[in-house]
């Protein structure tokens, strides 16, 4: 991944509801095999990350200026450092009324990705560790730590330029259910909210079950399809890319690659063309699971009707040849 531009700013800020101060490097970063590292192990944490929203710009105003700096940026009407100085001041502002805020490295990276350009901006703090030295003494080391990453945004800057009518070119790390803590940060980039991954993961599972079911597949055609849509997915979101609808319907059915794609037109289920897909939507539709009263069961949908029958009359699963570590457990408490 070829980067363009790179720099870090500091914010100084605790979650007390004292003032920040900033620190602001005044170059870019000089390339190096450390900042290559850096970013693929930004990008693999973000991919990685399930709670992430996806949307567009608010149109320019004064409370939503980023997305003119940008396009000055993009027009090469300022220089990179002078947009993300302005960018991380904007950025401490509204930290400032957030009492739960904590400032940090603020990281911003334009890179390319084939013929893609993209821009991330991270909020990273750093964790404590230790190392083995070259005089072979175990010493304390700090180091940024991704594994947490929670405040953290990415637009792809050719989807924005060449596609007016886009929903989808800004992706941001979002809050988990009940939390607000991160709405500042969204605010900072200025998105609003388009596409709901949750929702339209949902929807497109539904018009697979409706495509399967009127054309009438064998079971286990209609398992090797749905596997074949989870594994393309799945793939996807570890990418980072959003789902092609056109091209995921050849991969559910290579001999008519057109087939699961004109359906969903035809029918209308109200799906972009590309859409961000939810992981944990996609894997909930390919196991049973349930859980009460202390007995938890998970297990693949394919194994219904043939390791796992459900008897409605006798209201009882039957599971044939069980795992054998759970097997030896039974047989140890028997003795």
């Amino acid at each position: 991944m070829p980067i363009d531009n790179s720099i870090v700013h500091q914010i100084h800020k605790k979650p007390d509801g004292q003032p920040a101060s900033l620190t602001l490097r005044d170059a870019e970063l000089a390339s190096s095999e450390a900042l290559e590292q850096l970013l693929a192990g930004l990008i693999e944490a973000y991919n990685s990350k399930p709670n992430k929203a996806w949307g567009y710009f608010h149109e320019e105003s004064g409370a939503y200026p980023f997305s003119g700096w940008l396009q000055q940026l993009v027009d090469q009407e300022q220089d990179f450092v002078r947009f993300s100085s302005q960018a991380t001041e904007h950025l401490k502002t509204l930290m400032e009324g957030s009492n739960l805020a904590l400032g940090g490295h603020v990281l911003f990276i334009r890179y390319r990705q084939g013929m893609t350009a993209f821009l991330v901006i991270a909020l990273l703090h750093h964790t404590e560790g230790v190392t083995v030295t070259d005089e072979l003494d175990v010493a304390a080391a700090r180091h940024l730590d991704l594994s947490s990453l929670n405040m953290a945004a990415r637009i792809n800057l050719t989807e924005w330029k060449q596609n007016a009518s886009a929903k989808n070119y800004i992706s941001f790390i979002r809050g988990r259910s009940g939390k607000r803590v991160s709405d500042y940060f969204r605010d900072f980039i200025g998105c609003v909210e388009g596409s709901n991954p949750e929702e339209d993961t949902n929807t497109l599972l539904q018009a697979f079950s409706d495509y399967v079911g009127e054309a009438s597949l064998e079971p286990e055609l209609v398992k090797d399809k749905a596997k074949a849509m989870s594994s393309y997915v799945n793939s996807q979101s570890r990418a980072g890319e959003q789902v092609a609808l056109e091209e995921l319907s050849g991969v559910i059915d290579e001999e008519h690659p057109r087939a699961f794609y004109d359906y969903i037109r035809n029918k209308d289920y109200g799906l972009n063309p590309e859409m961000p897909a939810d992981k944990r939507a996609i894997n909930n539709f390919m196991r049973y699971y349930g859980k009460a009263d202390g007995l938890s069961i998970s297990f693949e949908s394919h194994l219904l009707g043939e390791r796992v029958e459900y008897d409605e009359s006798e209201d009882a699963l039957v599971i044939r040849h069980p795992p054998k570590g759970l097997v030896q457990q039974l047989r140890n408490k028997r003795r």
